[in-house]
């Protein structure tokens, strides 16, 4: 029997929406997928990216609180989010060749809506 996202501490209905629509029903996929593949496909559903939320996914599938992430571990996962969020930028800059440089923008910080 699968469980859904919310079954998981930290992860609230409007998180799980987020997930749904990048692809990730059940809580058992997310926790098979992991944290970064599963913030990247959220990320790549048009989903606005947060260091905050990176961590907190983080945190939660380890079961712990999301506050308790602190020092060089929260470092290293600020450096983890950033090269997530450029490299899925990075794509999207490839596929929408060609469109003004200011929808690109507008659209990676979820100013626009999707077309």
């Amino acid at each position: 029997m699968t469980q859904p996202l919310t079954s998981i501490s930290g992860i609230g209905p409007a998180t799980a929406e987020g997930f749904v629509r990048a692809g990730i029903t059940t809580a058992e996929q997310l926790r098979e997928i992991g944290a970064e593949a599963a913030y990247g496909a959220w990320i790549a559903a048009g989903n606005p990216p947060h260091f905050i939320g990176f961590y907190a996914l983080h945190m939660a599938l380890q079961g712990r609180p999301w506050n308790d992430c602190r020092g060089a571990e929260k470092a290293a996962l600020r450096k983890r989010f950033d090269a997530l969020k450029a490299g899925i930028a990075g794509k999207a800059a490839l596929k929408d060749k060609g469109r003004a440089r200011l929808d690109a923008a507008l659209d990676e910080i979820g100013l626009r809506a999707k077309r």
